[in-house]
């Protein structure tokens, strides 16, 4: 799983950079155009904007998947063990299924929606479906991070130690440095 969760994090991460990088060049192109040429340009506009929802979407499931997202860890501050592991596994299992259900789900009805009644975007003339597919893959990417989170978390044994603060994977490190000590 280790493998195959850092190909996803290389294709991932290279997938934002050029995003980023086409977005750089859109945004500077829009600028450029407008004030010294006098003649803004509508496709780059568009363009950015399409390129920005898709790098914030992945960008948050990458985020996600290395641990890196924002979190009020107050209450696993507080715990430790096993139920520091417990409240790990519920946070996981809850944006799982915000992910599933918001994202993958609803996504996906409403990507199909709109492919099926054939919005087309006003300038570049896509079929406005395929901007929105974002939402149902990014929420598929974070369903495969978080079951990557509960393979790590349930495959470690409880020490009683201390909680980790932060992501999943950091309790995993944590209770197999315990694991070692011990």
């Amino acid at each position: 799983m280790k493998r195959l969760t850092a190909a996803v994090d290389a294709v991932l991460g290279t997938l934002i950079v050029l995003d980023f990088g086409l977005l750089i060049v859109c945004v500077f192109w829009q600028a450029f155009s407008r004030y010294v040429l006098g003649a803004p340009t509508t496709v780059t506009d568009e363009l950015a904007r399409f390129l920005f929802i898709w790098m914030a979407l992945f960008g948050g499931a990458y985020t996600y998947g290395k641990g890196r997202h924002l979190a009020i860890d107050l209450l696993t501050g507080l715990l430790s063990g096993r139920k520091a592991k417990v409240l790990h596994v519920a946070v996981v299992l809850i944006i799982g299924a915000f992910a599933l259900l918001v994202m993958v789900y609803g996504g996906q009805q409403l990507m199909m929606k709109t492919l099926a009644t054939g919005q087309l975007s006003p300038v570049l003339r896509i079929p406005m479906g395929y901007v929105y597919s974002a939402i149902p893959v990014s929420g598929m990417l974070i369903l495969f991070y978080g079951v990557g989170f509960l393979i790590d978390i349930l495959g470690t044994r409880d020490t009683g130690g201390d909680a980790p603060t932060g992501d999943p994977r950091a309790l995993a490190t944590t209770q197999a440095g315990h694991a070692e000590r011990d």
